[in-house]
């Protein structure tokens, strides 16, 4: 009986990480060329940890995800909310990024972005 909690308990976690997702708090690993994604857009990385992935660009959004050190997929970026934090400076552009080719749309503060505070190559929205 053990056993067989112990195998279905592996098999949960497996499928857990398979599924993967927006709306999970996993992080990806930086890779060479990227994430793999789609070859038409500019890859991004975000260099911070904790960074909060939002609905819409601006902090009040709802935070579809959590990721550190990630990167993702630029589709556009756009001028939202101010943020302002202490450590890094100020910035109201945001860009739109996905995890990988065809996956849901989340915004980013380019304050967390490697590029500036307007990222080079990304189009705007």
């Amino acid at each position: 009986m053990k056993r067989m909690i112990s195998r279905t308990a592996l098999g949960l976690a497996v499928a857990a990480l398979a599924v993967g997702g927006l709306a999970t708090t996993a992080q990806a690993a930086p890779a060479a060329a990227a994430n793999g994604g789609d070859p038409t857009l500019t890859d991004v990385y975000v260099w911070a940890t904790d960074v909060n992935l939002r609905q819409q660009p601006t902090s009040d959004s709802p935070r579809l995800a959590v990721r550190s050190k990630w990167w993702a997929d630029a589709v556009c970026q756009t001028q939202g909310q101010t943020v302002r934090d202490p450590a890094v400076g100020t910035n109201n552009w945001w860009t739109a990024v996905q995890e990988f080719a065809g996956s849901d749309i989340a915004w980013v503060n380019n304050l967390y972005i490697r590029g500036g505070q307007k990222i080079a190559g990304v189009p705007d929205c």
